[in-house]
């Protein structure tokens, strides 16, 4: 498993404002690459793609955003008139 080079064709800008894998994006670490690719394997060399961080404080990161996202759109689902 080596990278071929095709995940360049796939790499991802640094999103401003937020974390990587809050945006979405996804890291080889064969390639030593981030990804925007919908994927669990990377389309070079086939080497599972990592989806969170593996840093302790960036772990909390991504939790503490996740559970805000989710405490907002529960309280948009409570404010939606059932009738």
């Amino acid at each position: 498993m080596t990278c071929k080079g095709i995940c360049s064709r796939h790499k991802a800008q640094k999103p401003v404002g937020m974390g990587r894998y809050a945006n979405g994006q996804k890291r080889c670490q064969i390639c030593e690459i981030f990804l925007k690719w919908e994927g669990l394997w990377c389309p070079c060399c086939g080497y599972r793609l990592r989806t969170k961080p593996r840093n302790l404080k960036y772990k909390a990161k991504l939790r503490q955003r996740e559970t805000v996202i989710t405490v907002h759109e529960n309280m948009i689902v409570k404010k939606i008139p059932s009738g």
